[in-house]
């Protein structure tokens, strides 16, 4: 059973000592923006999932919010109309090339060509008080913030001029689970396109994004149960719209997570 809201751990003092640090090198010039709380939006392919950085979270239960589960109930159905098959085809042709140059501006979805590389245009939608700055890829790239990861409910510090990578993006849909289920078939276009899309893409700490690898949800889904919902939400939406196919347990693992939104 989802657990009915996020359970934050109680503040640590190393996470005071993170948060002491970022007041101190957040210049009195460039004031941080106040918390915001995130909701998962669900639109057709230009969706967007964004981390909660207060307490209050869309988790399931009695207290749920009434859009999210009819919201879930959409998908359910929407995942019972994807092909699925036993298992996961697992080809060994798979090259992260296949899917176009790594976070490319130059893509059709939300967000492409706007003069800024992906992986920022991710950054700047689920951090918290960013501080941007011209970077080489981007203008007003993201030079350091704060998420709390939607995987854990950690809170990360992200810098970019010291251990960045404890902030990466995920793929929801994995790059190499996508190439197995179909995407091997796709026109060079349509996989840069996914590859860069908002939708399938969010910002998480860096342990669960390695753990997570290429791993299809049967096999892996957050440690965070309470956002095992919204992961489903994404996760089927992403399938649906590309055409990409399930493997049988995946979509179970899926549906059971919808189903217990409510």
């Amino acid at each position: 059973m989802v657990s009915g809201e996020l359970r934050l751990r109680p503040p640590s003092l190393r996470r005071l000592c993170m948060r002491v640090r970022w007041m101190l090198w957040t210049p009195r010039a460039h004031p941080s923006w106040p918390p915001r709380r995130w909701a998962v939006l669900v639109a057709a392919v230009i969706t967007v999932v964004a981390v909660a950085a207060g307490v209050d979270w869309l988790g399931a239960g009695p207290d749920v919010d009434p859009r999210v589960r009819a919201m879930a109930e959409r998908v359910l159905a929407e995942l019972e109309a994807i092909p699925v098959s036993a298992t996961r085809a697992h080809r060994d042709d798979y090259e992260r090339s296949a899917f176009g140059s790594a976070w490319t501006d130059a893509v059709t979805v939300a967000g492409g060509r706007n003069g800024c590389d992906t992986r920022n245009d991710v950054l700047t939608r689920d951090l918290d008080e960013v501080r941007a700055g011209p970077v080489a890829d981007c203008p007003r790239g993201v030079l350091a913030g704060e998420l709390r990861s939607p995987y854990t409910g950690e809170f990360v510090v992200f810098r970019r001029d010291r251990a960045a990578s404890a902030v990466q993006i995920d793929h929801i849909v994995p790059l190499a689970y996508a190439w197995d289920m179909g995407a091997w078939s796709w026109p060079p276009d349509k996989r840069q396109d996914f590859a860069n899309d908002p939708a399938n893409l969010v910002a998480v700490d860096g342990e669960s994004n390695q753990a997570k690898s290429d791993t299809e949800p049967a096999r892996w889904m957050p440690p965070e149960r309470g956002f095992w919902c919204q992961y489903a939400i994404q996760f089927v939406t992403v399938a649906a719209a590309y055409g990409v196919m399930l493997d049988a347990a995946s979509a179970e693992t899926l549906g059971e997570a919808l189903r217990d939104t409510g």
